[in-house]
């Protein structure tokens, strides 16, 4: 945390350069009028997130969770809590495993920025390490197929029943994400990366058959879901909903499959979201096909295309949040060091469209 980003008031901000994170006082008052909790914030910032902002705040023996964005400036449609909230307001009557939205904050005025409050759910997220009541071959294997199934579960909610008519557009998803992020890397831009804009043109003339649509996460990685404390591995939570729409639920599944690290994959460096993974028992990535394949009735039909525009959207996203922190937007000391990881990631796309 740095020294300006939680404040008493308005007026304590209004000293400071930049915007703050957190404005103490207007957000008690919030909370008493939704009644929660009662008495002074103590807030932290929590999570491995870099885009949206994840804050606990506790009042005596009440916590929950806060979302809002990160300081401006915001790329166009980026960091939309709002509509993140939407989502998981109409998830929770579903099968799909997602905290509980609390309340809305659609009043920047209250702390600078939109945001909402859900409740805090207790369990591991697992990055590097593997908590020991997980940590046999048996429940590494089963948090495979329980991040499996939950996406399977997230994919069968019917979206239209649960008032996500107009949510996203069910057709074309494939064209826009490619036209969108295409867009977004004009904007994000720091400097000339002819790999990225290659990419950019072969996904879109390499475009698959699109899968009827569905709920899409958008980030749906192990380090975005909570497992329950104690065995057997059991999937809690899903996280992270900033970038869900209705589109081609294998983007998800390309995704998943992106970012996760097999035990006899090359070192990825900072990219290796979880190195845990490399250990007896996860399953392998083709297994996670697999198994949601049997599971959702679905069939991968061209994993690299869609491995591809995993890597290629982050690129694109990431240079955002390195171009927030060359601006001093942040004090994120691993988005400061982004610059040479874009080019990489960009790289690494490429290599694929040669192989596909």
């Amino acid at each position: 945390m740095s020294p300006d980003d939680v404040v008493a008031s308005h007026a304590e901000a209004a000293a400071n350069e930049r915007p703050p994170l957190l404005v103490l006082e207007p957000l008690e008052a919030f909370l008493d009028t939704h009644g929660l909790g009662s008495g002074p914030i103590e807030a932290a910032p929590i999570g491995e997130g870099h885009s949206n902002v994840t804050y606990v705040v506790r009042r005596g023996d009440w916590e929950a969770i806060l979302r809002r964005p990160p300081r401006p400036p915001w790329p166009p449609s980026a960091h939309d809590v709002l509509r993140e909230a939407r989502l998981l307001s109409a998830l929770a009557p579903t099968a799909a495993r997602t905290p509980r939205v609390m309340a809305v904050g659609d009043d920047e005025a209250v702390i600078g920025a939109p945001f909402y409050v859900m409740e805090k759910v207790d369990g591991h997220v697992i990055t590097n390490e593997i908590p020991p009541p997980l940590d046999d071959v048996e429940e590494r294997r089963r948090i495979g197929e329980e991040l499996v199934d939950t996406l399977v579960e997230i994919h069968a909610v019917d979206w239209r029943a649960a008032g996500l008519e107009g949510f996203g557009r069910p057709t074309g998803y494939l064209e826009r994400q490619v036209r969108r992020f295409g867009g977004l890397w004009e904007h994000n831009r720091t400097r000339a990366l002819p790999a990225v804009d290659r990419v950019g043109r072969w996904l879109g003339e390499n475009l698959p058959e699109p899968q009827p649509a569905t709920i899409v996460h958008g980030d749906y990685r192990l380090g975005n879901v909570m497992l329950a404390p104690e065995a057997p591995a059991r999937v809690v939570a899903v996280f992270d909903w900033e970038m869900a729409t209705i589109g081609d639920p294998l983007a998800d599944l390309g995704y998943l499959c992106t970012m996760w690290t097999d035990r006899n994959d090359p070192p990825l460096g900072m990219f290796e979201l979880n190195s845990a993974t490399r250990r007896a028992g996860f399953p392998l990535r083709e297994e996670l096909i697999s198994r949601y394949e049997q599971r959702s009735g679905r069939t991968m039909t061209d994993i690299r295309w869609y491995q591809t525009l995993a890597l290629w959207k982050t690129a694109v996203f990431m240079e955002g949040n390195f171009k927030r922190a060359t601006a001093g937007s942040t004090d994120d000391p691993f988005l400061r060091s982004f610059g040479e990881g874009v080019v990489e990631l960009a790289e690494r796309a490429e290599r694929l469209t040669r192989d596909a």
